[in-house]
């Protein structure tokens, strides 16, 4: 592969995870104050970013949605992004930054649980230490929960709980309907995935969105739904792609540690989060979990009937 369209593949990645670290930032801002509900911001963020797909759509060449694959994408939008979001913007509020970016890194850990019941992917003994490993820094995390001195609760088992759900119904997204998601482009697919999520947020967000004071709000609380609609949003998976296409599966994936780190660093300057020994212990027992699983054998690392692999180390 052409070393330029390598460099490209490895800059777009760490863009979009770079976006999607402030992006926790954000949420945590515009749902902790009260001043929206997560309902009514992702009501909001379906909306715009749906309306700019669709836009970009009449600018490039026509494609065909096949009839039959309608409701697939309406179960793919309703898992993929209705729960996802809801459980993110319903959980941030409970969870401080550095906790949630502990979290959201687990994706790989259930990919590889979903890679083995759908796709039949072995569980070597790699595999099955860095699932333990990883909970194992989970739960410790939520054992040392602790409430702020004036008494408000930073991060809850509640909260944690919720992310989990994030990650869980995300890496079901991503297993079950990757060959939907392979079969149009990201364009294609994600103006319909938004529609149907605007339908989903409308019975819940409506009623908030039309009698919302817009009127009273500050420029920040604009400037930070642009960034949530128009970086974390579109910009994003406008960007994963071209990487994915460019670099390797694993160091796509390593690229989420982007997140995480720059979650943690701004949370800690701004004051929304503090560094102790008990963090520092569960997002490495996390980390060093999903490394395990990561770097384990992949489907097209088993042998074939009769041939034999060594042994992993």
């Amino acid at each position: 592969m052409d070393r330029n369209n390598q460099w490209l593949g490895h800059f777009v990645c760490f863009a979009a995870y770079a976006i999607f670290g402030f992006n926790i930032i954000i949420c945590k801002d515009l749902t902790s104050g009260g001043v929206i509900s997560p309902f009514g911001l992702f009501l909001l963020r379906s909306v715009f970013a749906g309306a700019l797909f669709w836009l970009t759509s009449f600018f490039l060449p026509k494609e065909k949605v096949d009839r039959k694959d309608f409701p697939k994408i309406f179960a793919a939008s309703f898992l993929g992004f209705f729960l996802t979001q809801i459980t993110f913007l319903m959980g941030i509020p409970l969870i401080t930054p550095m906790d949630c970016s502990i979290i959201v890194t687990t994706s790989p850990i259930f990919t590889m649980l979903i890679a083995a019941v759908v796709l039949k992917e072995p569980i070597t003994v790699k595999k099955a230490g860095g699932v333990a490993l990883s909970f194992a820094g989970i739960l410790f995390l939520i054992f040392n929960s602790v409430a702020s001195s004036n008494g408000v609760t930073e991060t809850t088992p509640l909260g944690i709980i919720l992310l989990i759900g994030n990650s869980l119904s995300f890496s079901l997204y991503l297993g079950i309907f990757k060959p939907l998601i392979a079969k149009y482009s990201p364009v294609t697919f994600m103006k319909w995935i938004f529609l149907f999520s605007t339908v989903l947020a409308l019975p819940m967000g409506a009623k908030e969105v039309v009698a919302f004071d817009y009127a009273v709000q500050s420029s920040s609380f604009y400037w930070e739904l642009g960034y949530l609609v128009f970086f974390a949003t579109f910009m994003a998976y406008f960007l994963i792609p071209i990487g994915q296409k460019r670099i390797r599966p694993t160091l796509v994936s390593m690229y989420t540690y982007v997140q995480p780190i720059i979650a943690t660093v701004i949370s800690i300057c701004i004051g929304m989060d503090q560094l102790n020994w008990q963090k520092i212990l569960a997002a490495s027992m996390v980390v060093a979990g999903v490394l395990l699983v990561t770097f384990s054998r992949s489907a097209a690392d088993v042998p074939e009937k009769g041939k034999m692999l060594p042994p992993e180390k």
